[in-house]
């Protein structure tokens, strides 16, 4: 594909480029959530402990963690709409297989597998989406990450609505069938368009500029923003609704409906985020973001009532729904794929410290206590925020 008119319309390769990478970055959000839900079956299934079951669950997250550097590589050799494909391939074939396992070993083992593909087309359709922002010369990264939340909103409702219906096995093939039509249908659209060019005089994403100790500097303080932010994204999945539950007496139907508020809230923000990008620009959108999101989860967790309780989670999910996507394309602007590998490296790194952390300090404090320090956190993530924001990264 040629270089883009400055002035003239948008070519309809570039809108057809995007559709199909928000098809993906649903299809990703779906297939999790799928494999989410059918955790406790599965668990029952294998006969694991609670402790077991945990070391399992870490075979997603080594996998995610190991490849999503290796991905970066790959994306700069093969292109990144390539492994996008390849991995659109990889995920539902491998959330096929925990369903097929009898034993905690072997479950987490498939699970490093499945991790692998996960880390994998995340870091890869980034990437490609972190050239089509670049093109299009609009700040469109929170759409395609308001289409991974619906997807996995999508697919923790069909979960819940067909787990008491269809095993595992089957309802995980299922997932698999959907996913492969899905990337076969969307496939040819990445595989025929070259990843594009942005206008003349912008600047390109640096895949092809050398990466000098000032760029990694500030990929690393980009991925620090995005960790800070999904360090609480994995804090309220696993502890808020124990937290409505145990602390404000909640009924078991409003405590799980803690992390959907928060969910719901982070959907709407990052449908709204281009929107948002466009009238505040990136840093003070992580400035006011960040300064959200800790307002929010202070009275979230400080909260003495369950529905202010919520209020709460909702305010925290609107504040912390666009820092993890510009922080993403930031980084990618910065360093290609690298970049984006390095910053999503980052921010899972966060999302799976959080829920421990919060548990070590539950222990030590309360729950309540533990829980500000996600405020403390996206704190953190305005102020670095605030600190560069007269850098031209930003």
């Amino acid at each position: 594909m040629g270089t883009v008119s400055a002035d003239g319309p948008r070519p309809a390769s570039l809108t057809r480029l995007r559709v199909a990478l928000t098809v993906f970055f649903a299809l990703d959000g779906f297939v999790f959530a799928g494999w989410v839900v059918r955790i406790p079956a599965i668990k029952e299934q294998t006969g694991a402990s609670a402790s077991q079951l945990g070391l399992a669950l870490l075979g997603v997250s080594a996998g995610a963690v190991v490849t999503m550097m290796l991905t970066g590589r790959l994306c700069r050799r093969f292109g990144s709409h390539a492994v996008t494909v390849a991995c659109g391939v990889l995920l539902p074939l491998t959330v096929l297989l925990p369903p097929l396992t009898h034993s905690p070993l072997a479950l987490g083992l498939v699970l490093l597998a499945f991790g692998a593909a996960y880390g994998g087309i995340n870091v890869a359709m980034n990437s490609a989406a972190v050239d089509l922002v670049a093109a299009l010369r609009r700040p469109v990264m929170p759409s395609f990450h308001a289409a991974f939340s619906l997807g996995g909103m999508v697919g923790s409702g069909l979960g819940g609505l067909v787990a008491a219906h269809l095993s595992p096995t089957r309802h995980l093939l299922g997932i698999t069938v959907i996913g492969l039509v899905v990337t076969a249908v969307t496939a040819p659209t990445l595989l025929r368009t070259p990843a594009p060019r942005p206008p003349e005089g912008i600047r390109t994403p640096a895949g092809s500029r050398p990466i000098d100790r000032r760029v990694r500097g500030l990929v690393l303080v980009f991925g620090l923003i995005a960790l800070c932010t999904a360090y609480g994204e994995g804090a309220l999945a696993d502890w808020s609704a124990l937290h409505m539950e145990q602390d404000l007496h909640a009924h078991p139907g409003v405590a799980a409906a803690s992390y959907s508020c928060f969910a719901f809230a982070m959907t709407i923000g990052r449908l709204s985020g281009t929107s948002l990008l466009e009238r505040l620009g990136r840093a003070r959108t992580v400035v006011f973001g960040g300064a959200t999101g800790a307002a929010g989860m202070l009275l979230g967790s400080l909260a003495p009532w369950a529905w202010l309780a919520l209020v709460g989670f909702a305010i925290t999910g609107l504040g912390l729904a666009n820092i993890f996507p510009v922080a993403v394309e930031r980084a990618g602007a910065l360093a290609g794929p690298t970049g984006v590998a390095a910053a999503s490296t980052l921010g899972y790194g966060g999302m799976l410290l959080g829920p421990p952390a919060i548990g070590f300090m539950a222990d030590w404090f309360s729950l309540p206590a533990a829980l500000t320090s996600v405020a403390l956190l996206a704190a953190v993530a305005a102020t670095i925020g605030f600190a560069t924001r007269r850098s031209a990264t930003v």
